[in-house]
Formats: C-alpha cells, structure tokens, sequence
C-alpha cells in the first residue's frame, strides 16, 4: 500500500510539472509573437471599395396597343459609359435578348425603345452582357 501511496504521489507530481511546463512554453511563444513586426498592407490593395453595378428601369406607358413604341428609361451606377445595354423579354421561362440595345452614356443614363406586337403581359429588364440587370418592369400589350 506504501508504493501505491508512492507511485500515485509520483505521477501526480509529473503531471503537475508537465502542465506547469506547457503553460509556461505557450506564454513565452504569445510573448514572442507579440514581438514581431505588423505586417503592412500591399500596394496591390485599393482603400475604396468597390461598388456593385446596378441599372434601374422605368416604361413610359404601363399598356399599350400592338404595335406601339414603349420607351425604357433609367440610370446605372458602376457602369463606365459606352458600356452596351440590351432589351431582354422572359419567354418560357428564359430572358431573350431583343433587337433595340443602347449605350451607357457619360452621364451614366439610358434610353431603348420597343414595340410589340405580340398581345398578352411583356416582363421586361435591360441586361449587360454579364451578370448585371434592371429589375423587371411588365408592360401590357392589347
């Protein structure tokens, strides 16, 4: 019983010293670490962030007859200008780009004009080529 009282007593101690050890290493790596140098951004980085390319929408008439103009207006913010806009019609589903397409002007507005001669509810956006569009905006034609 006396070497058990012995060997426990030993093991504890070992423990203890062990704990004591690994506490003391990770104080002296965090004093290390706060030592060293900050790093300093690179040059590669902007102070700006960037802003999101967005193209607002608005139809001059809500209904029109087969066959008459509707003329598309709106803004578009991060867009440069001379940047190519397409009219594009959801049928079946899918956004199909139409004839009439315009540019960004400098003052970061555009203006397309469409007719339509197919009667029934046409939802309508204006689309870049990438992944940048107008909210939808629908336009009955009877």
């Amino acid at each position: 019983m006396h070497a058990t009282l012995r060997s426990r007593c030993v093991r504890a101690l070992a423990a203890g010293a062990l704990s004591a050890a690994l506490v003391s290493a990770g104080s002296a790596g965090a004093f290390a670490a706060g030592d060293a140098p900050m790093p300093t951004p690179s040059a590669t980085h902007s102070k700006t962030p960037m802003t999101k390319a967005s193209i607002t929408i608005k139809a001059n008439h809500a209904s029109v007859k087969a066959g008459q103009s509707v003329t598309l207006t709106g803004q578009t913010t991060g867009l440069k200008s001379g940047t190519k806009l397409v009219l594009q019609r959801l049928s079946n589903g899918k956004w199909t780009g139409l004839s009439p397409s315009t540019t960004v002007t400098k003052s970061h507005t555009y203006t397309l004009t469409g007719k339509f001669s197919t009667k029934g509810t046409q939802h309508l956006r204006v689309s870049t080529s990438g992944t940048t569009h107008s909210p939808t905006v629908i336009v009955k034609v009877s």
